[in-house]
């Protein structure tokens, strides 16, 4: 399991701007895994309609930090999407620095989130990058990307 998670981080490293796993909300969104104090890592934005919260499987142990994005579903009942966002699939992120997340707004490509994040390469090695989410509120659409280390954070 470490040779494969090694393996998969060098690789992920080693590309500039990837897409990153966002899948729709499994067990990696239990509430048990929200990280506390809740009203610490967890913030809302567009006037409350979209909420990111920091998420700490403890599984695998060396990359086990998610984003949970809830969001409007756009449907004529309500309701909500709920997104969960990883490195992989199962895989999350070596660290997420909560503190740093800055987010900002443009009508024509959505909500942008920006946060650094540290990618686990093997024991004792790891890459810090930027981790960036988009949500488009009107489409319900969301995507996410390491950023290559050499682009800044708007």
């Amino acid at each position: 399991m470490n040779r494969f998670l090694s393996a998969l981080a060098l690789a992920l490293a080693a590309t500039p701007a990837a897409a990153q796993s966002v899948s729709n909300c499994d067990w990696l969104a239990l509430a048990g895994n929200l990280v506390e104090p809740w009203e610490t890592h967890s913030r809302t934005f567009a006037n409350g309609a979209v909420r990111l919260a920091l998420l700490d499987a403890m599984e695998p142990g060396a990359v086990p930090f998610h984003l949970l994005l809830l969001s409007p579903s756009g449907e004529e009942m309500g309701g909500r999407m709920c997104n969960v966002i990883s490195l992989e699939p199962g895989f999350g992120f070596h660290n997420i620095f909560w503190d740093e997340l800055e987010a900002v707004y443009d009508p024509a490509v959505g909500l942008t989130f920006d946060i650094p994040v540290e990618i686990w390469i093997d024991t004792g090695n790891s890459v810090m990058r930027g981790l960036r989410v988009t949500m488009n509120q009107a489409t319900g659409a969301v995507d996410a990307e390491i950023l290559d280390g050499t682009e800044a954070a708007q």
